[in-house]
This record gives C-alpha cells, structure tokens and sequence, in this order.
C-alpha cells in the first residue's frame, strides 16, 4: 500500500515503525503486559505440540492417521452380529449368496458385500377393524347376504429368508392382502352365524390353508402358525338389531330345550308305565296259566282216582263239595225228634251266637 513505503509511518503521519499499525500502535505487544493472547504465536505453537506427537512429522504422519481412521471404519462396517431369534443374508454386489448367516458374530467385505437381517420368530400380523371403529376394512359378505365385522390375525414365522428377501418385493403387504382376500372368499361361501360361533374354528383352517398355499405359489418364504379370529361383530349400524336377533335366537335355543326336557320326562315316565303294565300283563298270564294248568292236572288226578275207585271218589267229591258250599253258612242242628218250631227265630239266635263268639276276642284285643 502507499503508505507503508513512506518512512514507514501511517496514513495520518503518525510513526509507523517498529512493526507499528496505521493508527501508530503495533499489532504486537509484549508478554505480560496483559493485552490479549497472541493467535499466530497459539497456532505456531499448536503445529508444533502435532509435529512432536505424530510419527515422521506433520507432513508425513498425517496420512497414517487418516488410513488408520479408514481402517477402522471399514473394520466396523465389515463386522455385524446375528440375533438368536435372527438370521442374515449376506449380497455380494447386490447378488444373495446361498449362505444363511445364524446368530453371532460375522465378517463381509464392505462396501462389496452387504447384509440384510431377517427376524425369523413368530410374528403377528392384525388385519380387520376393531368392533365400534370407523374402519371398514374388515367389512365382509356372508354367504347369506349378512355384513359381518371380522377381526383376525395371523401369525407367521419365516422359513426361507433368502425367498422372504427377494421373491417378494413387499412381504408384510402381500401377506396382508392375501389374508383379507382368503378370509372374504370363506365368508362369503358360509353362513353369517359361521363366522359368529357356529364354525369359526372351521373357518380359520379354511382361511389359513389359502393363504399358505398362496403364500407358497409366490415363493415369499413365510410359513402360516395359525389365523385366530379375534372378533366377529356386526357393523355398528346394526348392532342393536343384532343384538335383538341373538336375544330371540338364545330365547328359541332356551324354549326348544325346555320343551326336549319336558318331552324327555313324559316319555320317560309313559315308557316306564309301559314297562310296568307289560310286566304285570306277563305275570298276569304266568298266573293264569298256571293256575289252568294246575286245575288242568288236579282234574286229570281226579279222574285217575275216579277211574280206579269211582265210589269212593264220588262221595269224596260229594263230601268236599258240601264243605265248600256250607262252611260260610248258618247251621242249626235239630234233633229229627224234636222237630222245629214253626216260631223259632232261628236267624237271631245266630246273631247273638256270633255276638257272644265276638265278645271275648275283643277282650284278649284290648
């Protein structure tokens, strides 16, 4: 500048010399005068403390601490660790190779070689509205022409982490929608009340028989656990009449097992009256058969005994005949010389034979 030649003084004629500013102050001052530090002489310094502590000096050393700082960068990025309940693919310029790397430590060249880590537990995947929610992605038609609200889940682990990766470009998506469908085409082949309690377990098998064999044909590598269905509901426009309907259906069940019970108790007692009169017409007829076929062969007796003794039988009957018919009736013996009175009252002196014959049995009673 044209100032700094002229006697080395400033632009106002002040003194310029020793090292001296414009404004005649130098922008130098000595130690210990308290003035501010000095940044030339901290960053002087400073290079000096690095040249002593990197090998070969600053200019040389500072390349063997950038490639010592890339070596172990590109050390940390080649090493990765696998989960237990994971596994990993390892790509070799973007091409998987046939290896599966289990749980543990493991060492790829990087950047040639990438991995991808795949979680291979059970997982669970929730597909449907919950009842009373404004989504209507679980909104189905039954097969008899019913709107039904069905919650599910599905529950996968995967098998093939390689066919996982790649084969499909979206898995969780792809499992989703092949779930919703399988499940709407089941639905709509089956009767709402199915889905609600009748067949549900059914109809989880069905769904979930789909959706591996789909799942399969598209070689995603998953491998379907189970399909529970968590809830079936109608949507909440209708619920209450839902609710009126399942409230007449229960009623229906409830009145139809009365009645079976009613009708198991009155055929249980009528056929048990049955058995009892058929036990007593059976014994009934063992009596009177045998009763026929004692007379039967008392007669025939009588007749052996009347072929050989005919008088002797005659009178035996006559006499056996008289005490049947007399035993139960009034008899007066009257001596033949006597005769009978023709005012005897023979019918009270019975009466009060049989009155004294029953006094003193009363008394033996008392």
């Amino acid at each position: 500048m044209p100032w700094s030649n002229q006697n080395g003084g400033g632009p106002w004629g002040g003194g310029g010399g020793n090292n001296q500013g414009p404004w005649g102050q130098g922008p130098n001052r000595p130690r210990g005068s308290g003035g501010p530090p000095d940044l030339e002489e901290m960053i002087r310094r400073g290079q000096d403390r690095l040249r002593g502590l990197v090998p070969g000096g600053f200019n040389g050393g500072v390349f063997l601490v950038i490639a010592g700082v890339i070596l172990v960068f590109w050390l940390f990025q080649c090493i990765y660790t696998v989960q237990p309940d994971e596994r990993g693919v390892e790509l070799r310029f973007g091409k998987p190779r046939n290896e599966v790397s289990l749980p543990g430590l493991h060492f790829h060249f990087w950047p040639m070689d990438k991995v991808e880590i795949v979680k291979v537990t059970e997982q669970q995947q929730n597909i449907g509205g919950r009842s009373g929610s404004s989504s209507s992605s679980g909104l189905m038609l039954t097969g008899d022409q019913n709107i039904v609200n069905v919650q599910f889940s599905v529950l996968f682990t995967v098998s093939d982490p390689r066919a996982y990766l790649f084969n499909v470009e979206n898995p969780a998506e792809t499992l989703q929608q092949v779930a919703e469908s399988a499940m709407r085409e089941i639905v709509g082949r089956r009767p709402a009340q199915d889905v609600f309690r009748d067949n549900r377990q059914v109809v989880a098998e069905e769904v979930k028989a789909i959706i591996q064999d789909t799942m399969d044909r598209y070689g995603s590598g998953i491998s379907i656990n189970a399909v529970p269905i968590e809830d079936a509901s109608p949507p909440r426009e209708v619920a209450d009449a839902f609710d009126e309907v399942q409230r007449a259906n229960q009623d229906e069940d409830r009145f139809v097992e009365e009645a079976n019970q009613y009708a198991n108790q009155k055929l249980g007692r009528a056929r048990g009256d049955a058995a009892q009169i058929r036990e007593e017409a059976a014994a009934y007829k063992d009596r009177v058969v045998k009763e026929a076929q004692g007379e039967a062969q008392r007669f025939v007796s009588i007749y052996d005994s009347y072929a050989k003794a005919p008088d002797v039988t005659r009178t035996r009957l006559f006499l056996e005949t008289m005490e049947s018919v007399l035993k139960n009736s009034n008899k007066i013996v009257i001596d033949d010389k006597q005769g009978v009175l023709p005012l005897l009252p023979l019918n009270d002196i019975g009466k009060a034979a049989a009155a004294a014959a029953a006094q003193p049995q009363a008394k033996e009673v008392k």
